[in-house]
């Protein structure tokens, strides 16, 4: 889509995925895909020619060469990348710029370093790792090797879908609400590195503005965000005042 004006540029793709989820365009416009369903990594050029893929078509594991549901990918500035996996597994893996395993951290749990549902992933200029850990309602932050920083968590955070880093250094969350116990909250937070929360933007609703299932997020170069809703079943574009 055009970015101004929402205007459809093109599209591809079309019977390649069984469900995409998460999306990620590195430096060189490649565009970063997974997909929960076929239990895959894909990396495309800018018009949609496949370059690579990870993980084994429809075929689920907790190897270094298999995911279970991986969810999102983070690709840092030397071409290294990390997957979140995801729905099925809780871990978070690191691979080289050439697509080997490096590492892997994270298992099925509530303490430091642990995860449920690991949904999002995403680098800070200084090769921090942040991950929207989902159902433990915080954001975890680490070293780009693995080793635990901090936990942010908090009512104000509320639980992290979508989490990206813009290029003011600031940490942007989607904040989906509490589905399936209760939906009466989401909203986009704005926090620094530290963890404090600078701005929220948004509440529940259809309107504009607001969010029914804020499930996904991009941050551009020009500052504006774009939140995608999955009740709510659109994209909105927020610009930066």
């Amino acid at each position: 889509f055009d970015g101004r004006t929402g205007r459809l540029v093109a599209r591809w793709g079309g019977g390649s995925f069984l469900n995409p989820h998460g999306l990620f365009v590195d430096a060189r416009d490649h565009v970063w895909v997974t997909d929960i369903a076929l239990h895959q990594v894909f990396e495309f050029d800018r018009d949609g020619k496949l370059l690579r893929q990870w993980g084994e078509p429809g075929t689920l594991g907790a190897d270094t060469a298999h995911f279970n549901m991986p969810t999102d990918v983070a690709v840092a500035p030397d071409g290294s990348f990390y997957v979140s996996d995801g729905y099925g597994n809780s871990r978070i893996l690191k691979f080289s710029a050439d697509g080997k395993f490096l590492l892997q951290w994270g298992r099925r749990g509530t303490g430091p370093g642990e995860f449920h549902t690991p949904h999002g992933v995403t680098l800070d200029a200084d090769g921090r790792v942040y991950v929207a850990d989902r159902e433990n309602d915080r954001v975890q932050v680490f070293t780009s090797d693995g080793k635990f920083i901090a936990q942010w968590k908090s009512p104000a955070i509320g639980r992290p879908f979508g989490i990206r880093v813009g290029r003011d250094g600031l940490v942007y969350v989607a904040d989906g609400g509490e589905p399936p116990r209760v939906m009466n909250r989401s909203k986009l937070v704005v926090l620094d590195r530290a963890g404090a929360v600078l701005a929220s933007i948004g509440r529940f609703g259809n309107q504009d503005g607001q969010f029914n299932l804020a499930h996904d997020l991009a941050v551009g170069a020009d500052g504006s965000v774009v939140v995608g809703e999955i009740l709510g079943r659109r994209v909105q574009r927020f610009r930066r005042p």
